[in-house]
């Protein structure tokens, strides 16, 4: 009889752990035997049916079965090397381990051994180098279990290797299975052709043919999308039904008001989107919504729109942006465009006097400031709205959930709208964002150069920089970026403190070139991006400081030094600060890199200014993860699940999600029971869930 093992326990106290092993494990995320039933493989390895050694064939990969002979060990610990012979009734065999010096103490002159490698011939004799390998217990029948085999090969440390992972799972299988709890209702498993929970464990750990895996990884990464889903619908619908929003209405007169006060005509694309978000603003219930946008789509001008229909219904907006100079710029362009009105437009930051912070945030407080735009300043508790309606937050994935509630609270249900010029894979949109309903502009305002894009070899510098040279004496601009501020011993890079001298003393001898980075002071940061707005500043080193936000028409080259550092999106988003202009741009990649990852970003970023592909990309280049970091980690913690293969799984999970809720908004059904667990056990703590819980 089958004793079952509590998916709680400590995995320390599984046969052939114990508390060295368990702290080994901890580095895999592994703590518990649940932990250690989802610690899957991420490949398999088809070791064959076992063949006389007589009838090997040479390059073959092939398993035998037979008694070792002339064990010996040749080489220091660090280079170790193992030979042997095995033999049975048909022949022998050469076998060699190289570097394997585990194996010394458990080889030895007569023990039945299975090994499956690719055949060679060495003296005469067939040959296996570093075959994998069985050891037979002495009381088994070899061939009690030979045939084709697909053996899991798991995700390990140095401490840690595939083949103990391997039978310490055989060690636990069978009864930690037992267990596990089925919660997915049989009516969707039987319309996704899903197998049982256990049986896909079953099949994923120690499957009996090749097409096992495929099946049970399937429907156990169903069964995170599928959770994931259900997390992401009951928190926006917890939303709309709990909160009570001040609605904002909007007549012609507004419309007509708003649209005079900007110097250029919106795209259909902008139209589309305001649309979207007057509908939404109009409603009682809290607008929660996304906008993407392509660099350089307009998305300042939906917020600029959105935030005066807001004033104009007499309430208070607020815009959180992620730096100083992001910040300081739209507090400078919505200046301009609301110049002669009567809208009180106000800058918070962590540089603002004393004084000026102390009398903003009285006329805040009193209702007298309508637009505060600042950085985190504006998390601070001293900082208080007295009717505070829309929140708008620029480059939202620099910003967490927590900061995006931090604010919001500030107000009673405000109107949030959350932008970024960095498109988002719709599995993210599904997932990190699926709180949020999406709107997308693709258009560019008319105007808008498309960028050509270059990579430059380090034999190719010479010529670019006289390239930068011809288009600077023809009173163009350009943005020099690096990595670094300062130079590190730990990092062999450039750094853009020491390059601004270098640059003006060498290759951009006689034109104007400045500094500009993050850890100088606000002042000094405002007189750099002055002077280099009315053209006296030439090129303008910086660090990724000017990434979002920065605009100056008469910038057309972007120089990146070692842009195999930085992602695509970020990339994209550096490039989309020139080709602002009437003339044609240029983004010049200066990378050593030769091949892999870091090359391919590269060479996708050559190919295209599309940013919704390029968002795609680096998805699938760098997966979720590192995309984000860690602040939206908080839907995105899946072991089975990949964002870049399981969209149409998503999908179906997406779908099967909004059925189960449309009939059974609490989970309270007894077909449900189960699935109401597994959710709060695993989200509760991270989303908002009262109505389940």
């Amino acid at each position: 009889m089958t004793t079952c093992v509590a998916l709680e326990e400590s995995v320390q106290f599984v046969r052939g752990v114990g508390p060295k092993r368990a702290a080994d494990f901890a580095n895999l995320g592994v703590h518990t035997v649940g932990d250690l039933l989802e610690h899957l493989p991420f490949r398999y390895e088809l070791r064959p049916e076992s063949k006389p050694i007589g009838s090997l064939q040479l390059g073959e990969t092939a398993t035998i079965i037979g008694e070792l002979r002339n064990v010996r060990t040749r080489g220091s610990y660090s280079n170790q090397r193992i030979t042997a012979q095995v033999v049975d009734g048909t022949g022998r065999c050469n076998v060699q381990w190289f570097n394997s010096a585990y194996l010394v103490d458990m080889l030895h002159y007569g023990q039945v051994v299975r090994l499956t490698g690719k055949v060679d011939v060495w003296r005469d004799l067939a040959s296996l180098t570093n075959p994998q390998l069985t050891i037979v217990e002495e009381d088994k029948d070899p061939f009690a279990d030979d045939v084709d085999r697909c053996v899991p090969v798991y995700p390990a440390t140095a401490d840690l290797l595939s083949r103990d992972i391997r039978r310490i799972v055989g060690n636990i299988l069978e009864h930690a299975v037992e267990s596990v709890v089925e919660f997915v209702p049989e009516s969707i498993r039987d319309r996704r052709h899903l197998p049982p929970r256990r049986t896909a464990f079953l099949r994923c750990h120690q499957p009996t043919s090749p097409d096992d895996p495929p099946v049970a990884r399937r429907r156990l990464a169903y069964d995170e999308l599928l959770l994931c889903q259900l997390a992401v619908q009951i928190s926006r619908r917890a939303l709309k039904r709990n909160a009570q929003a001040d609605p904002i209405a909007l007549t012609d007169e507004i419309d007509q008001r708003i649209r005079r006060r900007l110097p250029f005509q919106l795209t259909n694309g902008q139209d589309k989107v305001i649309e979207e978000i007057c509908r939404d603003l109009c409603a009682p219930t809290p607008m929660n919504r996304l906008l993407q946008a392509d660099v350089g789509a307009g998305k300042t001008a939906v917020a600029i729109y959105a935030a005066l229909a807001t004033i104009a219904n007499r309430k208070q907006v607020t815009l959180l942006a992620p730096t100083e100079v992001l910040a300081s710029q739209h507090h400078a362009k919505i200046g301009h465009y609301l110049q002669g009105g009567r809208v009180r437009t106000e800058l918070l930051v962590g540089s603002t006097a004393k004084s000026k912070r102390a009398a903003t945030l009285r006329g805040l407080a009193a209702g007298e400031v309508d637009w505060l735009i600042g950085t985190h300043a504006l998390l601070e508790s001293e900082v208080d709205f007295a009717k505070l309606a829309l929140v708008i937050i620029d480059e939202q994935h620099k910003f967490g959930v927590a900061q995006r509630a931090s604010l919001r609270s500030k107000g009673r249900a405000p109107h949030t709208l959350v932008m970024t010029a960095t498109p988002i894979p719709r599995t993210l949109a599904m997932t990190a964002f699926g709180d949020l309903d999406v709107s997308t502009m693709r258009e560019r305002p008319p105007g808008r150069q498309p960028v050509e894009t270059r990579l430059v070899r380090p034999t190719q510098t010479g010529q670019a920089w006289s390239f930068v040279r011809s288009r600077l004496s023809q009173g163009e601009q350009a943005y020099i970026v690096y990595p670094l501020v300062e130079e590190s011993d730990a990092l062999p890079l450039k750094a853009a403190s020491v390059e601004v001298k270098r640059l003006s003393d060498t290759v951009l001898g006689g034109f104007e070139v400045a500094l500009l980075h993050g850890r100088m002071r606000p002042t000094e940061k405002a007189k750099v991006m002055e002077a280099f707005r009315s053209g006296r500043i030439h090129a303008l080193v910086s660090t990724t400081v000017i990434e979002v936000g920065v605009d100056v028409p008469d910038a057309t080259l972007m120089i990146i030094q070692h842009a195999e550092r930085y992602g695509l999106s970020q990339l994209h988003q550096l490039r989309g600060r020139v080709g602002r202009g009437a003339k044609n741009s240029y983004c010049l990649l200066f990378s050593d890199t030769g091949e892999g990852t870091a090359a391919e970003r590269l060479e996708v970023l050559c190919q295209t200014d599309d940013g919704f592909r390029i968002a795609e990309e680096d998805l699938r280049i760098r997966g979720p993860g590192e995309l984000l970091g860690t602040r939206q980690h908080g839907l995105l913690t899946f072991k089975v699940a990949d964002m870049v293969q399981d969209i149409e799984l998503l999908e179906l999970a997406r779908d099967d999600a909004a059925a189960i809720l449309a009939e059974d908004d609490t989970l309270c059904r007894s077909e449900h029971a189960a699935l109401r667990t597994e959710l709060l056990r695993k989200y509760e703590a991270k989303m908002q869930l009262a109505d389940v819980a």
